[in-house]
C-alpha cells in the first residue's frame, strides 16, 4: 500500500505548498501587523497609552527643529508635563526652572533643565560649538548613594545606573511623530511608572530628553559634558528612522545587555541590522554612537525602521503612525528598563581601576515577534567549528561503513555478476549510481544566474521600481528561481531518471553550505560579524538532511545480493533492449534449475537475510508488475546489445508493485527499498527554521533598504541582496522540487513572466511611496540674489524641479553635485521666490516692504585680525536665528568661543587636518557669538597669509507659510509621487563673505 506521504507528486506538492504558504503568510503577517495596544495594563498601572498618544499629538503639532521657536515651546511643555507627572505621583519638588527642579536634598527625583553645558567638538574637517537645552530627569534608585554627588565636581565612582534617551527636536521638514516623538512620550511614561508608588527602581535611572540630535547628534555631545553623564553604565536609546510599524532592536553593544530586551512581550529585530549600520547601508546616525564612543556605555538602540519614504517628511505625523506602534515601543521599553534597573550583578559597573567592563559580542534575533534568542558570538563560532569538523567526519564514517557492507550505491556504475558453479566473473549489472550527479549544481547555477541577471536587468532598465513595488520584485525573483529550477530538474529527470536525485541535491547543497560556513567562521573570528548566524543554521540543516540521506542506504540490499539475485532468476526476466545501459548480461541457462530450486526453498523455509531473495512477495512468488509496463519499463531502443529487464506480471494492475518493493517509475529497481517517507523528515529539517530565519531577515532588510536609493544608495546592491536571499529561501526546496506537479511550476513561470514585465514597465514611485528630494535655498545677503537647490535622483530631479512655476520657464542648471553627503544624487538650481525668514518688524521695515530691502541686516559680521599673527576674532550675529557657520578657505588649527568651555580632553575642538568650517549653535535667539580662530601657514609660505571665507546663518523655521515661499511652492506644485525634505542644517542659508 502506498503511503499518503510517499515521495510522489501529489503528496510532495500538497505538503510543500502548504508549508511554504504557511511560512510566507505568517512571516508577512508578523512583519506588517503590529500587536494591538491594550486599554490598560495591570502590570503598569501608572502607564496610560491614551495619554501617551495625546502627548504625541501635541508634540508633533508643528515642526520643532532646534532652530525654530516651536522648539522652545516644546521644551517648556515637556518641563510642564514632567512636573504634572511628579505631582500626580506625589513626588515633592521645587518648581524652579532656571536650572533644576529639586526637592528636599537628597531628593528621590531631580530634574535638570540644563542650560549650562556647552561643547566644542570636531568631526573630520568640521568643528561644532553647541549650547545645551537638554532636560535630564534623575530617578534615584533604592541602591543608589543617598547624596547629591554631582555637586562635588568629582568623578563618580559608585554603582552605575541606566540611561534612557530620546531627542525632542525634529527635522525642519518633519513633524517628528516617530522621529522622535514616540521615543519622547515613551520616556514620559517611563518617568510616570518608575516614580509611582511601589515601582522605584533598584538602580537609578537617568531619563534624558536631548535637544539637537538631528544636527550631528549635538544634544548627546552636550549631555556628555553634564556631571550626571558619569552615572549611567548602560542605556536604552529610542529612535525613529521611519514612521510606524514595529519598534526594532537594530543595534546592541553586547550579548549581556541584549538579554534585558529579551523580556519584551513582542521582541523584534536581528543582529544583521547592526552589521548593516556598521557598513553604512543605512545613512543615519543616532545618539547610540555618542553613548558608546564618548561615554563608554553598553546599551541598545531601538527604532522604527520604515517606511523610509515618510522619514523626515511631513508624513512623519500621527496620521501615518498608530497607537499600536507607540505601544510596541513603550511595552518593550518598560520591560527592558525593568530588567536593566533590577540587574543584581556588577556586569555593567566600572572596575576598581575606573575602567568600563567589556561585554561579549552577541548574536540575537526574534522568532515571529514573540520569542527572542540571545547568545554569545563565541558560542556561534564554536558551533561553526563543530560543524566544520564533525560534519565531514560523520559523513566519511558513514561512507566507509556503507562501502564495507556493500550498500554504497552513489557513484557505483555497475556491480559484477558471478555464480557459485561458474569458472569466471560475468560482465557487471548496471546500477546507474552516478546518474544525476551534476544536475543539481548545474540547476543551481542556472537558476541563480537567472535571478542575478534579473537583478542587473532591473538596475539597468527600471532601477527604482523597488521603491514602491518591493513585493513585486520579490515575487519575480522567487517565482523565477522556482520555475527555472523545476524545469531544469524535471527535464533531466524525464531524460535520465534516477533515485539518487534527492541525495545528490543534498550532497551539492552541503558542499555549498560548507564553503559558506568556512567563510562565515572566518568573519565571526576575525571581524566579529554576527549577522551570518542564519548561514550557520542553514549549514546545520543541510548536514542533518544529508545525514538522513546517507542513513537511507542502510535500508537497501547490498549490491552483491541485488546482483546475485538478478543473475539467479533469469526466468523472471524477459530480454529487451535497454535505454539505460549498454552492458549485456549473458545467459546462464545452465544454472537456472539450481537457482530456482534454491529460490523456492528459501521462500518456504527461511527468514529474510542479506542473501534472501529480494523479489518474493508475501506468498513466496515473484512479481515484476509495472517494471516492463508503460510507466515502469525500460523501453526497447534498438541497440544491438541486450540486458535483462523485468517483465510485467499478469493480473497485477499496480504499476509500482514489484518484487523488489515499490520503486518510482523508470528509476533504478534497487531503490525500491528506500524509505518513501523520510523525505518528509528531511523537508521539515531543511525548510521551516532556515526559511523563517532567512525570511525575517529578508523582510527586515527590504523594509530598511528598499527606499534608501533616494539617499543616494546604489540600487544594484539591494537587488543583489534580494537575489542572494532568494537562494537561501528556496534551495531547501530543491531536493524535492522535481516531484512537484507540473501545473504548479507552470503557473509560477507565468507569474514570473508577468512580474518581470510589470517591474520593467511600471512607474517606480507612488503617492503612498513618494520620492524624497532635498531642499536648500541659498541667499547672498550682500547682493540679494538667491537660488534654490533641489537634490535628488538624477533621472527624475529635472522633471520635479520643472514642475514648479518659478522654475518652469527657466533654464535649469541640473549638473551640480555640491551636496557631498548625498553622493550619487544631482542638484538642480534656479532663482527662487525671495525668503521671508526674518520678519520685517524685527528690522524696522514696513510689513509690505520687499524682503530684499532687509537682507543686508539679516546677518552682521565683524572680523578683525591680530597684526602679525595668524589669529582673528569674529563677531557674528544673525537675526531670528540661533545657528550660523563660518566657512574658511583654508583650514583653521584652533578656535574658542567666548563663554564656552574647553576643559574636557575627551573633546578635541579641531582635528589633525584642521577645520574648514565652524558650526555655531546657541541656546538663545539673536545673542550671537564672539569667536577667536587661529591657523597655520604652510611650510612653503615665508610670510603670514590672511584668511578668506564666508559667514553663513541658517533659518529652519517653516511653521509660518510665508517664511520660506520657495519651499511652500515646491510642496504645493511638485508631483504627487515626490516630496521635499531638508537638504542641510538650514532651509535657508544666507551668507556674507569676509577677508582678513
Amino acid at each position: 500500500m502506498r503511503l499518503p506521504i510517499a515521495f510522489s507528486p501529489i503528496p510532495v506538492t500538497i505538503i510543500v505548498v502548504l508549508v511554504y504558504a504557511a511560512l510566507f503568510v505568517s512571516l508577512l503577517y508578523t512583519h506588517l501587523v503590529v500587536p494591538p495596544s491594550p486599554s490598560r495594563v495591570s502590570t503598569y498601572p501608572a502607564v496610560d497609552g491614551d495619554v501617551a498618544w495625546r502627548d504625541l499629538q501635541e508634540l508633533s503639532n508643528g515642526f520643532h527643529h532646534f532652530n525654530t521657536h516651536r522648539n522652545d515651546e516644546i521644551h517648556n511643555w515637556l518641563l510642564h508635563r514632567i512636573e504634572s507627572i511628579l505631582r500626580k505621583n506625589k513626588v515633592e519638588f521645587d518648581a524652579n526652572r532656571a536650572e533644576t527642579l529639586i526637592a528636599h536634598s537628597p531628593a528621590p527625583v531631580v530634574v535638570f533643565n540644563d542650560r549650562t553645558s556647552n561643547v566644542s567638538v570636531s568631526r573630520d574637517t568640521s568643528s561644532t560649538y553647541f549650547e545645551s537645552t537638554n532636560i535630564i530627569v534623575y530617578i534615584r534608585g533604592t541602591d543608589d548613594e543617598n547624596e547629591d554627588w554631582w555637586k562635588a565636581h568629582k568623578p563618580y565612582k559608585g554603582q552605575g545606573g541606566v540611561l534612557v534617551n530620546a531627542h525632542y527636536d525634529s527635522v525642519s521638514t518633519g513633524f517628528g511623530a516617530t522621529d522622535d516623538g514616540a521615543g519622547v512620550v515613551t520616556v514620559l511614561q517611563l518617568i510616570a511608572h518608575f516614580t509611582s508608588e511601589g515601582n522605584r527602581p533598584k538602580r537609578g535611572i537617568v531619563a534624558l530628553l536631548n535637544n539637537g540630535e538631528e544636527d550631528f547628534l549635538n544634544g548627546a555631545y552636550a549631555f556628555a559634558k553634564h556631571p550626571l553623564s558619569q552615572f549611567p553604565r548602560s542605556f536604552l536609546n529610542l529612535e525613529g528612522a521611519g514612521s510606524g510599524g514595529r519598534a526594532t532592536l537594530f543595534r546592541s553593544t553586547d550579548a549581556e545587555v541584549t538579554k534585558a530586551y529579551q523580556k519584551s512581550p513582542y521582541p523584534f529585530g536581528t543582529v544583521i541590522s547592526a552589521d548593516g549600520f556598521k557598513r553604512r547601508l543605512v545613512r543615519s546616525g543616532t545618539d547610540y554612537q555618542i553613548f558608546t564612543s564618548i561615554l563608554d556605555m553598553r546599551g541598545l538602540d531601538v527604532a522604527f525602521m520604515g517606511p523610509r519614504s515618510n522619514y523626515h517628511t511631513v508624513r512623519d505625523d500621527t496620521k501615518h503612525s498608530s497607537l499600536n506602534s507607540l505601544w510596541h515601543m513603550l511595552s518593550s521599553s518598560l520591560a527592558t528598563m525593568g530588567a536593566l534597573t533590577s540587574e543584581d550583578s556588577f556586569a555593567f559597573d566600572k572596575t576598581e581601576q575606573g575602567t568600563e567592563t567589556a561585554g561579549s559580542e552577541g548574536v540575537w534575533f526574534d522568532l515571529y515577534g514573540r520569542t527572542f534568542a540571545v547568545f554569545k558570538l563565541d558560542a556561534l563560532f564554536g558551533i561553526s567549528v563543530a560543524l566544520l569538523v564533525a560534519g565531514p567526519l560523520s559523513l566519511i564514517a558513514l561512507h566507509v561503513t556503507l562501502s564495507r557492507i556493500g550498500k554504497w550505491y552513489p557513484f557505483s556504475r555497475t556491480q559484477p555478476l558471478s555464480y557459485e558453479d561458474a569458472d569466471d566473473t560475468l560482465p557487471g549489472l548496471p546500477l546507474d549510481g552516478f546518474r544525476g550527479f551534476f544536475r543539481p549544481i548545474v540547476t543551481m547555477i542556472i537558476s541563480t544566474a537567472v535571478v542575478v541577471a534579473l537583478a542587473f536587468l532591473l538596475a539597468r532598465v527600471n532601477p527604482y521600481v523597488i521603491y514602491s513595488h518591493e513585493y513585486t520584485v520579490w515575487t519575480m525573483m522567487l517565482t523565477a528561481f522556482t520555475a527555472i529550477s523545476w524545469f531544469c530538474l524535471r527535464a533531466a529527470d524525464s531524460t535520465r531518471p534516477t533515485a539518487l536525485q534527492r541525495f545528490y541535491t543534498l550532497f551539492w547543497m552541503y558542499i555549498i553550505s560548507y564553503i559558506l560556513l568556512v567563510g562565515v567562521t572566518i568573519l565571526e573570528r576575525n571581524f566579529d560579524i554576527a549577522g551570518t548566524y542564519f548561514i550557520v543554521i542553514y549549514s546545520a540543516a543541510m548536514f542533518l538532511a544529508l545525514l538522513i540521506a546517507y542513513c537511507e542506504f542502510f535500508f537497501l540490499p547490498s549490491k552483491n545480493s541485488y546482483a546475485q539475485f538478478i543473475a539467479e532468476n533469469e526466468d523472471a526476466f524477459g530480454r529487451a533492449d535497454s535505454t539505460t545501459s549498454s552492458r549485456a548480461i549473458p545467459p546462464r541457462s545452465q544454472h537456472h534449475s539450481r537457482s530456482r530450486e534454491r529460490l523456492n526453498t528459501s521462500n518456504d523455509t527461511e527468514n529474510a537475510i542479506e542473501t534472501t531473495s529480494l523479489l518474493r512477495d508475501d506468498h513466496g512468488t515473484t512479481s515484476f508488475a509495472g517494471y516492463g509496463g508503460a510507466r515502469g519499463s525500460r523501453r526497447a531502443s534498438g541497440q544491438a546489445s541486450s540486458t535483462l529487464v523485468p517483465t510485467a506480471a499478469q493480473n497485477d494492475d499496480d504499476p509500482y508493485n514489484s518484487a523488489l518493493g515499490t520503486f518510482y517509475p523508470n528509476e533504478q529497481p534497487w531503490s525500491a527499498r528506500l524509505p518513501s517517507y523520510l523525505w518528509m523528515l528531511q523537508f521539515l529539517i531543511l525548510c521551516p527554521i532556515p526559511v523563517i530565519l532567512t525570511g525575517q531577515i529578508s523582510l527586515l532588510l527590504t523594509y530598511a533598504l528598499h527606499q534608501t536609493p533616494a539617499d543616494g544608495n546604489p540600487v544594484l546592491q539591494i537587488y543583489l541582496f534580494l537575489a542572494g536571499l532568494t537562494f537561501f529561501l528556496l534551495t531547501p526546496l530543491l531536493p524535492f522540487l522535481h516531484r512537484l506537479h507540473p501545473h504548479l511550476p507552470t503557473l509560477l513561470l507565468l507569474i514570473s513572466i508577468l512580474s518581470v514585465l510589470f517591474n520593467l514597465l511600471s512607474f517606480p514611485f507612488s503617492e503612498s511611496s513618494r520620492l524624497k528630494t532635498y531642499f536648500v535655498q541659498y541667499l547672498d545677503l550682500d547682493t540679494g540674489i538667491n537660488h534654490v537647490g533641489l537634490t535628488g535622483v538624477p533621472k527624475y530631479i529635472h522633471d520635479i524641479a520643472s514642475s514648479v512655476p518659478s522654475a518652469a520657464d527657466q533654464d535649469l542648471d541640473c549638473h551640480g553635485l555640491d551636496l557631498t553627503h548625498y553622493s550619487g544624487l544631482r542638484t538642480c538650481r534656479w532663482p527662487g521666490l525671495p525668503p521671508r525668514s526674518v520678519p520685517n518688524s524685527l528690522l524696522g521695515l514696513p510689513e509690505s516692504a520687499p524682503p530684499a530691502l532687509g537682507y543686508k541686516d539679516w546677518l552682521s559680521v565683524n572680523v578683525s585680525r591680530d597684526p602679525g599673527h595668524n589669529t582673528a576674532r569674529f563677531e557674528v550675529r544673525g537675526r531670528n536665528t540661533r545657528a550660523c557657520r563660518i566657512l574658511f578657505d583654508r583650514p583653521i588649527s584652533n578656535f574658542s568661543v567666548e563663554g564656552g568651555e574647553q576643559d574636557d580632553n575627551r573633546f578635541i575642538p579641531v582635528g589633525e587636518k584642521g577645520s574648514s568650517q565652524l558650526r555655531l549653535w546657541s541656546r538663545n535667539w539673536e545673542r550671537g557669538w564672539n569667536v577667536s580662530v587661529e591657523w597655520k601657514d604652510s611650510d612653503q609660505e615665508e610670510e603670514a597669509r590672511g584668511m578668506d571665507g564666508k559667514v553663513v546663518c541658517l533659518w529652519s523655521d517653516a511653521n509660518q507659510a510665508d517664511a520660506i515661499p520657495a519651499l511652500e511652492e515646491l510642496w504645493r506644485f511638485m508631483p504627487v509621487w515626490s516630496t521635499a525634505v531638508k537638504g542641510d542644517d538650514g532651509l535657508v542659508e544666507g551668507s556674507k563673505r569676509f577677508a582678513v
